[in-house]
């Protein structure tokens, strides 16, 4: 089992799912034309050994955003699409408001709420290997977690 959660950080305060129109609407405000981290943390629980005590792996993974300076105008439209107030920090990078984001620095799959890479080193710990999962693997191709 995995679970996952990111949470926003600017200006040192955390800021999860705004819910709301008039939070989202301070919230972009404030990020416009600045940069912020999306943090998002990993739990992976392994239940198969013994499912009274699973065992688990947790990791974090970030990355900086950078936004675009957005009008009054983009952001009121953007919150009034509804998109922002059911994710952590008012925005998304695979959705609408991809186009206010000029770039990202460290993992974008942080930002998107799934850190592939991130995965792919928990299941290591696991001593899962994630090719295992593949539909082909070439011929005496080898599934170790090394």
């Amino acid at each position: 089992m995995l679970g996952c959660d990111s949470v926003f950080e600017l200006d040192g305060e955390s800021y999860g799912k705004p819910y709301e129109p008039d939070v989202a609407l301070k919230r972009i405000t404030a990020m416009s034309g600045r940069a912020g981290t999306l943090h998002t943390g990993h739990w992976l629980v392994d239940a198969h050994d013994d499912a009274a005590h699973p065992a688990g792996h947790g990791a974090l993974s970030s990355a900086n955003v950078h936004f675009a300076q957005m009008s009054p105008e983009e952001i009121r439209d953007y919150v009034g699409t509804g998109e922002p107030l059911q994710v952590a920090g008012s925005f998304t990078l695979d959705g609408r408001g991809s186009v206010f984001v000029e770039r990202v620095e460290g993992d974008p799959n942080a930002v998107v709420g799934l850190s592939l890479s991130t995965l792919r080193a928990l299941l290591r710990d696991a001593g899962v290997c994630v090719t295992t999962w593949w539909d082909a693997q070439p011929e005496g191709a080898q599934h170790s977690a090394q």
